[in-house]
């Protein structure tokens, strides 16, 4: 997006900016807007526009292409069960290197650059995250499978975060837990984004997608679901495979006190200020039953 287009963006965004100051936003970041260099720039520079103008950005981001990669540069086979990486102990050192350092790390660093203060820190840090172990069953056996050091939220502890905003920080946080066997867990970065946002009551939880949302049987992009709806498009087949697990995650939290969750495409540019900044947005809106 130019420049011009932003500013006639930001010139129409004032009751958004008013609306949204003091608010949390959980913004959970990954897919393509993680890879390719002009969105990462772009993203970046959103986040620090959010903070500028009195929101409360917090980022929470993935990082299974990263961690893929550097698995295979130390000849480290993966294995996946239902979409998630089994993860033994040496598996684990590498996925917390890659999550809590290079992308960590490369997150903040990209913020700083563009004006932002940030802080980056894994669910380890202040007792974030306390995690529990994950099984996986199987179907249609439902044989259990040991999935080593995946892991689900057992328990947010906000103290760190509520720290950082008091300081006027952009907190980045990687999906590592630790469990009450004080082990290390990977969680699926979508469970943390919309487990932090219920834990501090956010205004919205924004999942960062490399898709245009959640689309019919025609390909045309649908929005303002509700629970109601959710469960009808379930059982008709529209919401399925790797959809379905977002729709469960963004429906939760708004069931939990986030009032309002978004799916965007990552691959657009300034996708997160178009969705808080415009009626329209670029994705697909979940809310309350009661909620418009």
């Amino acid at each position: 997006m130019a420049s011009h287009k932003i500013a006639d963006v930001l010139t129409e965004s004032l009751p958004y900016i008013q609306k949204f100051k003091g608010k949390i936003i959980v913004i959970k970041y990954g897919g393509n807007a993680m890879v390719d260099e002009e969105l990462k720039s772009s993203f970046a520079r959103d986040i620090v526009l959010m903070k500028s103008v009195g929101m409360n950005p917090i980022v929470v981001h993935g990082g299974g292409p990263q961690i893929g990669k550097t698995l295979k540069k130390l000849g480290i086979d993966s294995e996946f069960v239902d979409g998630m990486r089994v993860t033994d102990s040496e598996t684990m050192d590498v996925v917390e290197m890659v999550l809590g350092g290079l992308v960590n790390k490369g997150i903040v660093n990209l913020i700083h650059q563009h004006g932002g203060n940030s802080i980056g820190l894994t669910g380890k840090d202040g007792r974030l995250i306390t995690a529990k172990k994950l099984k996986s069953k199987i179907e249609p056996t439902s044989e259990i499978i040991d999935l080593g050091h995946v892991g689900e939220v057992d328990k947010i502890d906000t103290s760190v975060i509520d720290l950082l905003l008091q300081r006027d920080f952009i907190p980045v946080i990687a999906p590592i837990g630790v469990g009450k066997d004080g082990l290390s867990y990977n969680i699926n970065a979508d469970l943390v984004a919309g487990s932090i946002a219920e834990a501090l009551n956010a205004e919205k939880l924004i999942l960062l997608t490399s898709t245009a949302g959640l689309l019919d049987n025609n390909g045309e992009l649908v929005t303002g679901l509700n629970s109601t709806t959710v469960k009808k498009l379930i059982d008709d087949g529209t919401i399925h495979g790797g959809m379905l697990p977002k729709i469960s995650c963004a429906l939760l939290a708004v069931e939990n006190g986030v009032a309002r969750s978004h799916i965007i495409d990552g691959r657009v540019p300034h996708a997160v200020l178009l969705e808080i900044f415009t009626d329209s947005g670029v994705g697909t809106l979940i809310t309350q039953n009661d909620k418009q």
